[in-house]
């Protein structure tokens, strides 16, 4: 052992003159991480800048501008969003449309300088967020909107793009969609064309909050991404996989709101003190504030058929404007879609399968020839058609004229009739009862409801109604089995008669098509019962929205609401159906069919069990209202 020690200490010494050498003096170190840096660009066939704009006010807003190598004299695309504006480029890769999402690649290839700002208080703007702030007026004493700031960004841009024309165009979805329609009721000069998609209008009568005074639970886990912090923030933890049973289990949205912290957020606070339609929610709808200031701006009005958060506001807005004349400039454009799905690939919908990608086809040869109209003074190669709606049953694109109105004056009913039956003629007599028990509401989807579950929640419009029609509590009619087409242009109608035991109820109507029983080319849809349209009242804003009143117990009321619009053929050899039920949990908030002054706390002892009695004879004749024609109005492609 002490050999090997001394041989070490050899070793080391006749080594440490080399050490010695390699000693370093000591310096000062500094940050690995230079104050600035960036990889060079010289590859990228794009640049890229991040701007902060001044508003009139002093606040100023993150912008991100986007445009190809060498671009001169382009158009600016512009879109204004609460969801990041950085977003809209991912990766990291030299070449511009491999940054894009698919919707946005047609806009790169034909040369749009892309614009995308955060809106007040999100992610890298300054100022306060407020959730679809109000315009300037009773709901928003202060002297800036959304319309403001967007009249103040265009005011900028065209001053410092030099690359760009001077010209801009807006567009977005949902709230982006909202954010275009603000921007319309004070249009900057250089505005000269916008889309809003899929629009929020009015967030009480169908978009995003409610329908109809129904409120969607669903939108708990938006209201915690959206408010809970300035960048984006979680969703609402869930304990199970089941959203049906976790929500029947905490009782009232109220009480589920309390359970998760939702009730501390500024927006359900507000919300949820406001259940009715007063001046909160009227003096926010965009439909009836657009048509009392139309914008001169060609704007075309784009949704989806099967839009399963924002389904009423953009037809809705386009027919408001048609009633003040305005249809010259203005354009309505509805595709076989879920909700911004025409940002992505149409060639799906569920089970439906189209012949083409339908979201590709209308990006190509509709929207973006329409702002190149405005915006390159380019003619397109076919008129922009004033209507374009797509007809699901025939599987191609119709091109219109006109497009009725939404009056139930030239519809045809389709009365309801006891032992199931749905025809034309009144019956004379005839009554059929149901128990709806809140212990045990209808699902609007199959369990397990997994509501933040993209694939199921964006096609739960087209689901088999199977798997609910043979529950007591729903009621199905339909035709006999179809000897020749019969064609649905514009936007039914439900008006039903019923009674309930309770001093509350919810309403709910489904149009179904039923498929014939065998089908060799699709065998999954054999038998399948496709809604076509459907919606949810709630009973106490029978009489009035505003004022909502009890139902008086075992008195026959009338309950008459409107559809989502329709482009539909059902063909022979379907049937044509209506269900009626109570409830569509936990997608809608339930009804506890007694009578309280605000459902949204409503308490345990007040879910009660209620027989609903629909009429068919005297006392009513409960129908849709269908708007049939004898052919179909579409012009020739």
């Amino acid at each position: 052992m002490s050999s090997r020690i001394f041989a070490a200490a050899a070793l080391l010494l006749t080594f440490s003159p080399m050490w010695a050498q390699a000693q370093v003096s000591p310096v000062q170190i500094g940050s690995d991480i230079p104050k600035e840096w960036h990889e060079p660009a010289n590859d990228q066939d794009f640049v890229k800048r991040e701007v902060m704009i001044p508003m009139r006010d002093g606040v100023k807003l993150h912008t991100v501008i986007v445009l190809s190598r060498g671009s001169a004299r382009a158009p600016i695309l512009l879109e204004r969003t609460p969801y990041d504006a950085g977003s809209f480029l991912s990766g990291n890769s030299p070449r511009l449309r491999d940054r894009l999402l698919p919707g946005d690649r047609i806009w790169a290839d034909n040369g749009y300088i892309m614009v995308a700002q955060d809106m007040r208080g999100k992610y890298g703007s300054e100022g306060t967020y407020v959730m679809t702030r109000p315009p300037i007026g009773p709901l928003n004493p202060t002297k800036t909107d959304d319309t403001t700031d967007a009249y103040d960004t265009i005011d900028w841009l065209v001053k410092h793009v030099p690359e760009s024309n001077g010209r801009v165009g807006m567009i977005g979805s949902s709230y982006d969609g909202w954010a275009v329609v603000m921007a319309l009721l004070n249009p900057h000069p250089a505005l000269m064309v916008a889309v809003p998609e899929s629009p929020m209008i009015d967030g009480w009568m169908g978009d995003d909050w409610f329908q109809h005074g129904a409120f969607r639970q669903k939108m708990f886990d938006y209201f915690a991404e959206q408010t809970s912090a300035k960048r984006e923030g979680s969703a609402v933890s869930r304990t199970g996989r089941d959203d049906y049973q976790e929500m029947l289990d905490a009782g009232s949205a109220g009480a589920y709101a309390a359970a998760h912290g939702i009730d501390r957020l500024p927006w359900w606070q507000r919300l949820s003190a406001h259940p009715a339609y007063d001046a909160l929610w009227q003096g926010q709808a965009l439909d009836k504030i657009i048509a009392a200031h139309p914008s001169p701006v060609p704007t075309m009005w784009l949704q989806g058929l099967w839009d399963q958060e924002d389904i009423y506001g953009a037809v809705r807005s386009w027919e408001a404007l048609k009633a003040k004349g305005m249809t010259a400039n203005n354009h309505l454009a509805m595709g076989p879609w879920y909700h911004s799905q025409i940002n992505g690939r149409g060639d799906v919908l569920g089970p439906l399968k189209w012949s083409g990608d339908t979201a590709a086809y209308f990006r190509r040869e509709v929207l973006v020839p329409f702002f190149d109209t405005y915006l390159r003074d380019k003619k397109p190669t076919q008129p922009t058609p004033h209507v374009i709606i797509y007809n699901p049953a025939e599987d191609k694109w119709d091109r219109f004229a006109d497009w009725p109105g939404a009056g139930p004056n030239a519809l045809t009913p389709m009365y309801l009739r006891s032992g199931g039956g749905l025809a034309h003629t009144r019956p004379a007599s005839g009554r059929e009862s149901y128990v709806s028990d809140p212990a045990k509401p209808v699902p609007f989807e199959q369990l397990p409801v997994r509501m933040g579950d993209h694939a199921s929640w964006s096609t739960w419009l087209v689901q088999d109604q199977r798997f609910v029609s043979t529950r007591p509590d729903v009621l199905s009619y339909q035709t006999p089995i179809l000897e020749k087409a019969v064609r649905v242009q514009g936007a039914p109608f439900a008006d039903i008669f019923l009674s309930t035991t309770g001093s509350d109820t919810d309403v709910v109507v489904k149009i179904i098509d039923v498929y014939p029983a065998t089908n060799a080319d699709a065998p999954e849809l054999a038998g399948y019962q496709l809604p076509v349209s459907l919606a949810i009242f709630r009973g106490r804003y029978r009489r009035s929205f505003e004022h909502p009143t009890a139902i008086p117990s075992g008195v026959v009321q009338e309950y008459k609401f409107r559809l989502p619009t329709v482009n539909y053929t059902f063909k022979p050899g379907h049937r044509m159906m209506v269900q009626v039920q109570s409830s569509l949990f936990p997608l809608y908030d339930r009804n506890p069919q007694t009578y309280v002054p605000n459902i949204f706390f409503a308490k345990p002892d007040d879910y009660r069990p209620a027989t609903i009695t629909i009429e068919h004879g005297m006392s009513g004749a409960s129908a849709v209202l269908l708007p049939i024609v004898a052919s179909s109005t579409a012009a020739e492609p």
